[in-house]
């Protein structure tokens, strides 16, 4: 179990204390409240170590005082602080327990972590001594702690992707079973049947290879979500490339795309491809599911929210709207409104939630008003981009 652990508190800590000098092998621990030159060296030998291995380590004295941590160690512990308690950096109880275990019983631990906050996280970790036996019998520590956040999030999604693609390719499944079935039996020989039955195969067939476009597009999506963007995206060309491949179903619903750009165009920090999905995801919803030869507006604006400046891409139509108790759930993988519109439509049930991802990454939020008769409004909102 924890093999790369084991290599990294083990091996690589054996190996690395060989190539230390004498000067810098430890004798005695410094007195508490203390650190004396002897201990400083020591760190400083280790502290290459510690830099390079590929998980959150943290090197503890004799006294389970912090004398170095890597920077992913930092980042998963904010309250670090150098010659402080490890209990002082975090409070968890496994944690502290496997020091001290470590420490008093002098080999490896390891134990199990779950860290709570904005990003909920599952460790594995081993603590095991560093050195050898110093003059009180308390040797070093290191602890290495591997994030298996991604890991789990990855197995869930293969269980929500087996359970949703299982439910909705159910359906088109078992029409093309039955089409199947009729063509080989009673329509064998008539082509009026065979053409109808085989352009309804067609869209089923359709529908189903969105809806595995759709759930592989998320999962990149949830695998990719703790890595913000950085490239500079012009808002204006996002609209403009988003509307270009849509005129098709606007002259197939008899409506209008109108686009009014902001001058000079905002730019956000973002990826240009995944925003054009969004905002063609909801502006594929509003000629859809609006009215009619109808008008579907894309705009481009910016503004404040709270202390920080944004901008938005909005995306009006003039359609029936949409009832308020629908509106906390549109965001929800399969929710639909209404399933026999969506499915007539060739709606996955999943454009929304790929929205929500999108803005998510992008450290945004989508915005939905609507009331019945009015129409709906849809924005993506954005941080501007600090290009300073």
């Amino acid at each position: 179990m924890l093999d790369r652990l084991k290599d990294a508190a083990s091996k690589a800590v054996a190996s690395a204390r060989d190539r230390l000098p004498a000067a810098v092998q430890p004798s005695s621990p410094p007195a508490e409240g203390h650190t004396s030159a002897h201990s400083t060296e020591v760190s400083s030998g280790m502290a290459s170590l510690v830099d390079v291995l590929p998980d959150a380590a943290l090197l503890l004295d004799s006294s389970l005082r912090l004398v170095h941590a890597n920077g992913l160690a930092r980042d998963l512990f904010v309250t670090l602080r150098p010659r402080q308690h490890i209990s002082l950096t975090s409070r968890n109880p496994d944690l502290i327990a496997a020091v001290t275990e470590a420490s008093t019983s002098r080999r490896r631990v390891l134990f199990e972590l779950h860290v709570r906050g904005p990003i909920e996280r599952r460790l594995e970790g081993a603590a095991t001594t560093l050195t050898g036996e110093n003059n009180d019998g308390a040797p070093d520590l290191l602890v290495v702690l591997q994030d298996l956040s991604e890991r789990d999030a990855v197995a869930r999604m293969r269980v929500e992707f087996v359970a949703n693609a299982s439910h909705e390719l159910r359906t088109p499944l078992a029409s093309l079973s039955g089409f199947i079935e009729t063509l080989r039996g009673p329509a064998k020989d008539d082509p009026v049947a065979r053409e109808k039955f085989l352009a309804i195969m067609a869209e089923q067939a359709t529908r189903m290879s969105s809806l595995i476009d759709d759930l592989l597009l998320l999962s990149r999506l949830e695998m990719r979500a703790h890595l913000p963007p950085t490239a500079l995206v012009d808002l204006n060309l996002v609209m403009s490339d988003a509307v270009k491949p849509l005129a098709g179903i606007a002259a197939n619903n008899k409506a209008t795309i109108t686009c009014l750009p902001r001058k000079p165009a905002p730019r956000v920090r973002g990826d240009h491809d995944e925003l054009v999905q969004a905002v063609q995801n909801l502006a594929q919803n509003a000629l859809k599911y609006g009215r009619k030869s109808g008008t579907v507006t894309l705009s481009v604006t910016a503004g404040a929210s709270g202390r920080s400046s944004t901008a938005s891409i909005n995306v009006a139509d003039d359609g029936p709207g949409i009832a308020p108790e629908h509106l906390p759930r549109l965001t929800e993988r399969f929710y639909r409104v209404s399933n026999a519109a969506s499915r007539d439509k060739g709606g996955t049930g999943l454009g929304l939630a790929i929205v929500k991802h999108i803005a998510s990454r992008h450290q945004g939020r989508l915005e939905i008003t609507s009331a019945l008769g009015q129409g709906s409004t849809f924005s993506l909102q954005l941080p501007l981009a600090d290009e300073n």
